[in-house]
């Protein structure tokens, strides 16, 4: 891990930005609609290298299939007072092929909100990046 001198930031390596992601129950979908950028929180699962969510068809899915997305996720800790991000930037695609659809079917992805989301999106990354910051006055202890 990486600390630099500006604010104490500490730039994570990949296992622990993945491993973050892992243990994170929401994150948010940033896109392009109309020329303006949008996002969407989801819930999602880390799938062997990749961040997979369930959708509806809509302004969401339209604007990110095969397009490059950016996918966010952070947390803070109080007992340590820090916080941390991670940003995952890559190429959104549809889970359509009928061996990978199954596979998708049976990840632990349960949709929050009711109705139909019949639809697996797979973010393929090209990079990804994390930090963590001391939260001035952030320990709770």
């Amino acid at each position: 891990m990486t600390i630099t001198h500006e604010a104490a930031t500490e730039i994570l390596p990949d296992a622990v930005c993945w491993q973050l992601l892992r243990e994170s129950v929401v994150g948010r979908l940033a896109v392009i609609v109309d020329r303006q950028p949008d996002i969407f929180p989801v819930n999602h699962v880390v799938d062997h290298g990749t961040i997979v969510f369930r959708s509806g068809t809509g302004t969401k899915v339209f604007a990110s299939l095969h397009q490059v997305v950016a996918f966010e996720c952070d947390g803070y800790d109080p007992a340590k007072g820090s916080a941390w991000s991670v940003v995952v930037h890559g190429v959104a695609a549809d889970i359509h092929e009928t061996n990978e659809a199954l596979r998708a079917m049976t990840l632990p992805l349960f949709p929050w909100q009711t109705g139909p989301k019949p639809r697996f999106i797979r973010i393929e990354p090209t990079e990804i990046s994390g930090r963590r910051i001391l939260v001035a006055g952030g320990v709770t202890a």
